[in-house]
């Protein structure tokens, strides 16, 4: 039978981003709409870990609050990886279960695969660490795994230090592992720093756990999931591969997506049923769509709620606050930023549409404004049920357009408009008859008389 037992993580996250010429700690590089530790971080929490550390940098209080609450300690300076580890121990000394040791800048290490890290340490013959290896494409200097085929690890090779026979072994060493806690830091003590380097590596602690008879081993994952960020690079390939996890769970979800390849979405994005998505769609953090939406093509989505039945797009862009109603329509180049669209409302065209409520059924003609900032406050513009907004119209806020009213197309609108009422500002049309014509034969004459001049 399985034994079970608590679990701890220590990601480690003191990296300073130097190469990836940013003054932004790496870990705070983004992958699908958050800082990548983040996205470590939900994935270890859903094991229900007993504790978490995050090792950092003194200078990295923006890293600390960012997984917080986790417990954080500090390294200083930066000695390597078991040294790092090693911080950890004022919270992990005397903790007897396993301990998962990751790292901020590998984000897409999956639940599963730290279970089955967790699983192997369990097993009988009691392994003091468990590897994580995978087998990437191009093996190149990563350190090389020395096991069987059932999982038993006897030594990790560096590439350098390979001869022929172990550089052609593609099992390569991650990183990560899992730790018999009750003997981590008695590991961690016996690590030297006797190498070019300097620093005390926790790949180490394998050879002295084999050293003090207890057995190690290793679980293969896919190379996907330690892909290390170190480079903008890196975290483009990363990002893609994040989203094609994101895309897969939606459409298994039942989301129909005609070009999922050109669709991005944020880790927090949720779909109702029957949700269609159109090619070339950004979802930014924030967004809930419900049960029948189509979001057409070309659209651009953060922080917005739509409602069931409703259309965006194409070419249509919420900003945050939106609040889209059920079965109202929100068209092509049409901005919305913190409003509400209320149920069956119509904005179809070319309009903007901001601090502001669209009561339900209205419906807002094209090259609509409201006029919500006067260089110094935002204004609220109420535009109320069944209202009718002629084209290129501007709505100046504060102003309440009434249930049923109508505003005739090519007006501003500065004060309250009643309910039912027609409000209308053009300036009264003119007619000059034959104008035009002699406006041309003046404007053609002067140019005769130009080139005759030279």
């Amino acid at each position: 039978m399985q034994r079970t037992e608590a679990v701890a993580a220590v990601v480690l996250g003191a990296g300073k981003g130097t190469r990836m010429k940013s003054d932004l700690p790496k870990v705070m590089h983004r992958i699908g709409g958050r800082a990548m530790i983040q996205v470590l971080m939900d994935a270890v929490a859903n094991l229900a870990p007993q504790h978490c550390v995050v090792v950092t940098a003194p200078d990295m209080q923006e890293v600390r609050d960012c997984v917080a609450p986790a417990r954080c300690v500090t390294q200083s300076p930066a000695l390597g990886t078991a040294h790092a580890v090693a911080q950890a121990r004022p919270v992990l000394e005397g903790f007897e279960g396993t301990v998962l040791v990751l790292y901020g800048d590998t984000p897409l290490v999956t639940a599963d695969t730290m279970r089955a890290l967790v699983a192997r340490r369990l097993g009988p013959d009691d392994p003091a660490v468990v590897v994580l290896g995978f087998r990437p494409e191009d093996p190149g200097a990563y350190g090389r795994l020395i096991g069987d085929e059932d999982g038993n690890l006897q030594r990790i090779v560096e590439y350098k230090d390979a001869d022929e026979q172990e550089r052609a072994i593609r099992l390569c060493n991650s990183g990560v592992v899992a730790v018999d806690g009750r003997i981590l830091f008695e590991l961690l003590d016996a690590v030297g720093n006797d190498n070019a380097s300097g620093e005390y590596y926790l790949t180490d602690i394998v050879a002295i756990a084999r050293e003090r008879g207890r057995a190690c081993a290793y679980v293969e994952g896919a190379a996907e999931e330690v892909l290390g960020i170190n480079s903008h690079v890196e975290q483009a390939a990363a990002e893609a591969i994040y989203q094609n996890r994101l895309r897969e769970a939606a459409m298994r979800a039942g989301v129909t997506m005609i070009a999922p390849e050109t669709v991005f979405l944020s880790h927090d994005t949720r779909f109702g049923r029957d949700v269609v998505i159109e090619p070339h769609v950004v979802i930014g953090p924030g967004v809930r769509i419900g049960d029948r939406v189509r979001i057409k093509a070309f659209c651009h989505l953060e922080s917005a709620e739509i409602g069931e039945g409703a259309a965006i797009g194409p070419y249509g862009r919420l900003r945050p606050g939106a609040e889209i109603g059920a079965d109202a329509k929100i068209g092509n180049f049409v901005e919305v930023k913190k409003a509400v669209i209320e149920e069956g409302a119509k904005v179809s065209h070319l309009t903007y549409i901001g601090d502001a409520r669209v009561g339900a059924g209205a419906n807002i003609g094209a090259g609509t404004i409201t006029c919500n900032y006067d260089g110094y406050l935002k204004s609220f513009t109420d535009i109320g049920k069944g209202a009718f907004i002629g084209s290129n119209t501007a709505l100046v806020a504060p102003v309440k357009i009434g249930d049923g009213a109508i505003v005739g197309a090519g007006s501003v609108i500065t004060h309250d408009v009643p309910a039912d009422a027609l409000a209308v500002t053009r300036a009264e049309e003119k007619r000059l008859p034959r104008w035009a014509a002699r406006f041309r034969k003046r404007r053609q004459a002067e140019r005769n008389r130009k080139a005759e001049n030279g």
